[in-house]
């Protein structure tokens, strides 16, 4: 169907603000992007959306309230219906109807978003990127998926050196909007799935990519998060992984792609995170102890008694190395399961297992600096990749065990 569009109702960038229960904090972003839009993106026919998930604490009073000089729109998701990835998909579909150049994300809890960003992270986009990713000076404790999941897999299984493939703020062109709304979006991809759905998808579709210096990130941090945000993410991760087997089945380790870089050049120091080792020790026990049968079920013996150990002596140093073969012979299962329960008895077996890891790092960092710890982080990106040997091994020796099964049935 072929529908016309008033002239009127082109808008060239659209920001998005995604948002639930953020009142507190929306109507200051929505000054900045407003500012932005004004000073930056001058000429061009612009607006702000805040897409909510039908907030109960008066977001979206909040928003439309804020004096702006750039026009506003609210659109939130029908009662009972909640996600980012909800509203994500919410402001591709208004974007291709308005027939938008230039999309932009920002979160709504952020302390730190200065107009510039409006900048850095739309005008990549104006001059033909399809996809910006954020680049941020973080506390080392701070983004632990970011740090010990989605940056070493991008880098080791894609080859692809995103900083931040999780981190909140994004830019698109429309192109590669049609193309994420073509692909297909899972209960997690439309919950906090969304963000690694839509580097991962950037990635493997050869859209080109770019990183944009922003500076600090102050937000409402998020130390380890256990629940339902980890599960969303590994299993977005995990399952996108896992439909494209073919590009990272063959991708060389060492043709390691380094996207170009704009905005600031220097990133200022962290904002200060405060952690509760303790706390985040008990956490991972109780997890342990939940999933402990289904771990030793799942491990190679050695890798097991080794978790194990750490476990009972409350020392904990789960190697690169270790970390590295235990996540890729997850992803291997992960593969081969045929139930939806399986693959969910494997993702809460990697939840201890992201806390071993997270505290055997914080261990050994929390007396460094960051770029000290950005250094051991990039060094886990290196484990992974020169790993990609292992997971290609289970792959040939799964092969291999299933024609001797073949040769001897015959």
């Amino acid at each position: 169907k072929i529908m016309k569009k008033k002239q009127g109702s082109k808008y060239s960038v659209v920001v998005g603000i995604p948002s639930y229960n953020e009142s507190d904090s929306i109507s200051y972003v929505t000054k900045i992007v407003d500012q932005g839009l004004g000073e930056y993106f001058p000429d061009k026919k612009s607006i702000i959306v805040n897409v909510d998930n039908n907030s109960p604490d008066n977001t979206k009073e909040a928003f439309l309230d804020t004096t702006t000089r750039i026009e506003k729109k609210y659109i939130s998701t029908a009662h009972g219906i909640r996600g980012k990835g909800n509203n994500i998909l919410n402001l591709f579909n208004f974007a291709i109807q308005v027939h938008a150049d230039v999309v932009i994300i920002v979160d709504a809890d952020l302390k730190s978003i200065t107009k510039e960003w409006i900048e850095y992270l739309g005008r990549p986009v104006a001059d033909g990127y399809d996809y910006v990713t954020p680049l941020y000076s973080r506390h080392q404790f701070d983004g632990t998926i970011t740090n010990h999941i989605c940056y070493p897999v991008m880098f080791g299984m894609l080859s692809m050196d995103i900083r931040q493939p999780i981190g909140g703020e994004f830019a698109f062109s429309p192109k590669l909007i049609k193309h994420l709304l073509k692909q297909s979006w899972t209960e997690s991809t439309k919950q906090y799935g969304i963000d690694i759905f839509m580097s991962l998808n950037a990635v493997l579709g050869g859209f080109k990519i770019c990183q944009s210096g922003l500076g600090t990130k102050i937000h409402k941090a998020s130390a380890p998060k256990l629940g339902i945000m980890f599960e969303q993410v590994i299993d977005t991760l995990l399952t996108v992984l896992v439909q494209n087997k073919g590009a990272w089945m063959t991708r060389n380790s060492g043709d390691f792609v380094v996207p170009d870089t704009f905005g600031l050049k220097e990133l200022a120091e962290p904002q200060e995170l405060d952690i509760n080792i303790l706390d985040l020790k008990e956490k991972a026990r109780m997890e342990y102890s939940k999933y402990q049968t289904d771990i030793k079920e799942l491990l190679e013996p050695y890798a097991f008694s080794r978790i194990h150990e750490m476990f009972q002596v409350e020392v904990f140093d789960l190697t690169i190395l270790l970390w590295t073969q235990v996540f890729y012979s997850l992803v291997y299962r992960y593969d081969i399961s045929k139930s939806n329960g399986d693959r969910k008895k494997i993702i809460n077996s990697l939840k201890p297992l992201y806390f071993a890891r997270s505290l055997s790092f914080n261990y050994h960092t929390w007396k460094y600096n960051v770029k000290y710890s950005e250094l051991e982080i990039r060094k886990s990106a290196l484990g992974f990749a020169s790993q990609k040997y292992y997971l290609w091994g289970l792959y040939s020796q799964g092969n291999h065990l299933k024609s001797g099964k073949t040769k001897k049935q015959k």
